[in-house]
């Protein structure tokens, strides 16, 4: 669950790379869904292929009949977040960190809450793998502490919720999952994840070298205050006892509506912006009102990034995903 609203620092940035940003995030395209290019990377993997559902686009497809009943109970008149920066925050880094191993890196046993729904380790994680929301070398009590792993020997994501490491070197979690970021397959339905929605977290993030880079190729992670007890594909799993279809379900994709002008925001906030209105973002957790997740870097210029704090849930709507899926089991989807 996302923590509560927080003051976002300042830090500068370089001008060469404003210039370039504002150049990339000005070059638009026209309106198209399934996959908008070469997939995202990261150190040498694809974080899924290109006709993935986090990297579909769809900024041609239509809305959805419950769009204003969804965006009205999030918050109409909420200002996205961006949660993720530079900096600490009570001691930690801000955002959802993730880490990066080899083939070297031992691999040590998990205990789960919740063993039915998790993938059985050993899990490779490095005895001082970054927690969210815990200092640097500690593990705090409270909050999601995730742990995101990635090993770029076989492109394995190893997603960990509630972790904390033990005086032995193993870890207790209260649920894992594993991933072939090379396919497409999808959670048992009704299983969880690190989670709440069953996804994979790591494709849904805001990474600094993606800004930097002047696009973002893929839909973003975000939160809302209160869910439906449904899940919609390629969500497996719901956390609400909540049955009014007032309530967005677990896994409803949503976009900025494509009037939105943002000519007078950052670059770097342009390059997110683009993002929202072409790949959209995935509600994949309850928390606070339209926080969008991202990975922590020194990088970051808060001040830019403030800039997405100016989005109202108003602007944003709905999608109806349903021409993407070619299987309910599937991540796979349909391409022009």
């Amino acid at each position: 669950m996302a923590r509560s609203l927080r003051p976002l620092g300042a830090r500068p940035v370089a001008g060469s790379l404003a210039v370039l940003l504002l150049v990339l995030a000005a070059c638009g395209a026209a309106p198209t869904t399934g996959a908008g290019g070469p997939p995202p990377s990261l150190d040498g993997c694809d974080v899924f292929p290109a006709d993935h559902y986090w990297n579909a686009r769809v900024d041609a497809l239509p809305v959805h009949p419950l769009s204003d009943a969804f965006v009205q109970t999030i918050g109409r008149d909420r200002a996205v977040h961006p949660d993720f920066g530079s900096g600490l925050w009570e001691g930690a880094p801000i955002g959802i960190p993730y880490t990066v191993v080899g083939a070297g890196q031992e691999r040590v046993p998990v205990t789960f809450w919740w063993p039915d729904e998790s993938d059985r380790g050993p899990y490779p994680v490095p005895p001082d793998a970054p927690v969210e929301g815990a200092p640097p070398g500690d593990v705090a009590d409270g909050g999601d502490r995730h742990v995101l792993v990635v090993d770029e020997s076989d492109c394995l994501l190893y997603e960990l919720y509630a972790a904390e490491r033990q005086p032995d070197g193993s870890w207790e979690a209260g649920s894992g999952a594993v991933f072939d970021l090379e396919g497409y397959d999808l959670r048992p339905d009704g299983w969880t994840s690190a989670d709440a929605a069953g996804l994979p977290i790591l494709p849904g993030l805001v990474r600094y070298d993606e800004v930097a880079a002047g696009e973002i190729r893929h839909a973003i992670r975000f939160t809302a205050p209160q869910t439906r007890a449904a899940h919609v594909w390629p969500a497996r799993h719901h956390a609400s006892d909540l049955t009014d279809e007032r309530y967005p379900p677990m896994g409803q994709r949503f976009r900025l509506r494509a009037d939105f002008d943002a000519s007078g925001f950052s670059p770097e906030a342009r390059v997110v912006v683009e993002a929202l209105k072409r790949y959209g973002m995935v509600l994949a957790d309850n928390g606070s009102a339209w926080y969008l997740s991202g990975a922590p870097d020194d990088r970051w210029d808060d001040d830019a990034l403030r800039d997405l704090k100016q989005l109202r849930g108003s602007d944003f709507e709905a999608v109806d995903v349903s021409a993407l899926m070619i299987d309910p089991d599937s991540a796979r989807v349909k391409v022009p």
